[in-house]
């Protein structure tokens, strides 16, 4: 028996994420983090790992890769001179994504006991967290909370009393988008600029320092030490199969209370945004299409996202992809070209410039949206554009390329008369003036 929603409050991970307790040590034990954190390596490290992958947990970072899978492709004997490493992606910089930050301001030991326990279980020497250079006040707290736990005894040399050794090192990035590709993050960690790698290889076999390297999103790291506590069973029964577990849904836009909130993976747009956003501004006829998970994915029309589960599987079905879940509502006040023109602005500007088809494409296609944008074209350009993006798509190193293109075929697909319809009306003025 499973459940989509919504969560009761005795099935929350994060029962701080609004802060209104400390996110200190003393507090964050009294919530329950770091009990008896040797008990839980005692399971071993090889069974932790089969218990995450019997929990279905998926990566929380976008692409909602098997995370327990992930971890098996770790050597399970590090050679010497090689040893494991395990970086943890903090650098939240896609648009409408704010979960990640909250986790490191009001519970960053659940990050901290999780990437311990991680590390752990993938034989890690070390883990580095890699946050955003913007997240000035939470690297503060982040580098307060480990040197807590470092005072306490719970990292470095025989960590909590279990007899292992693991240090944790923050690491403040330089504010580049780009940055969240994973083995972008590796390279800028190293010192160097950061460009995406050819993979192979993967990180698991040539990573940080060309050691291999698990990179996870923050979240799916700090849902660990809770999930083996309570159980992958608990935690399966949220959702539907193959999208187990809770998630943190960073709400925004044109909602009238928005919110970072963990709900039930499943539950449907329009419980999600009743019970949580305070409804649409202006009521449902009102909305007009939803961003369902961080500015990289497709937007999804009204009619067909609002009833539909908010989980990976769901959203894959509908052309579009839950991301992060950072859920933007638009409602009909919305520009929705100038929305997606901006959108490609941002790609244009975030682009590392290493491969041709998204160094030139990003700029060539945000123009075209510009012009899209005033009616400056015809309807040629729209197919010219959508042809464009086909090219992008999938022809790049890292994913950059992909989520350039797939905001501007979403709006092709589901707003091309809107298009067209400024095209027709700058075509009539123009007329209209040649014949004045």
């Amino acid at each position: 028996m499973t459940s989509t929603g919504p969560l009761a409050d005795k099935d929350r991970i994060f029962t701080n994420v609004y802060g209104f307790q400390s996110p200190d040590l003393k507090a964050a034990k009294q919530r329950g983090d770091w009990d008896d954190t040797a008990k839980l390596m005692q399971l071993g490290q090889d069974p932790i790992i089969d218990i995450i992958k019997e929990s279905g947990l998926r990566g929380r970072g976008g692409a909602g890769f098997p995370t327990g899978m992930k971890w098996g492709f770790m050597p399970k004997e590090p050679k010497p001179g090689k040893p494991n490493f395990l970086v943890v992606n903090a650098d939240e910089s896609e648009p409408g994504s704010c979960k990640d930050r909250e986790i490191i301001r009001h519970d960053p030991h659940k990050l901290i006991e999780g990437s311990l326990i991680a590390g752990f279980a993938m034989r890690a020497r070390a883990g580095y967290i890699y946050i955003r250079g913007e997240f000035v006040r939470e690297t503060e707290a982040l580098r307060k909370a480990v040197a807590d736990a470092y005072s306490a005894g719970l990292l470095g040399k025989n960590v909590a009393g279990s007899g292992y050794d693991f240090d944790l090192f923050v690491h403040r990035g330089a504010g580049a988008y780009i940055c969240g590709e994973e083995t972008a993050m590796l390279e800028s960690l190293e010192g160097k600029k950061g460009f995406p790698r050819l993979k192979p290889p993967f990180p698991a076999g040539a990573g940080l320092y060309g050691c291999p390297t698990t990179v996870n999103n923050v979240e799916s790291i700090a849902v660990v030490p809770t999930i083996l506590r309570r159980g992958a069973e608990w935690f399966k029964s949220f959702g539907r199969e193959n999208n187990s577990g809770t998630k943190l849904f960073q709400l925004s836009g044109h909602i009238n209370t928005p919110c970072v909130v963990e709900e039930s993976m499943s539950i449907s747009f329009r419980e999600l945004i009743e019970l949580h956003g305070g409804g649409v501004r202006g009521g449902w006829d009102n909305l007009l299409a939803v961003i369902p998970g961080g500015s990289s994915v497709p937007l999804v029309p009204a009619h067909e996202i609002i009833d539909a589960p908010m989980d990976f599987d769901g959203l894959k079905d509908l052309g579009s992809g839950l991301g992060t879940a950072a859920v933007t509502v638009m409602d009909k006040s919305t520009d929705i070209v100038r929305a997606i023109a901006r959108i490609s602005y941002f790609y244009k500007h975030e682009s590392c410039g290493q491969c041709t088809p998204c160094r030139e494409g990003t700029g060539w296609m945000w123009r075209t949206m510009e012009r899209l944008r005033e009616g400056d074209a015809t309807v040629e350009t729209i197919d010219k554009l959508l042809d464009v993006t086909k090219q992008v798509e999938g022809h790049t190193i890292c994913a950059l390329g992909d989520a350039a293109a797939w905001p501007i075929q979403g709006l092709i697909r589901h707003f091309r008369p809107e298009l067209e319809r400024r095209i027709a009306e700058r075509a009539g003025r123009t007329m209209l003036e040649a014949a004045e």
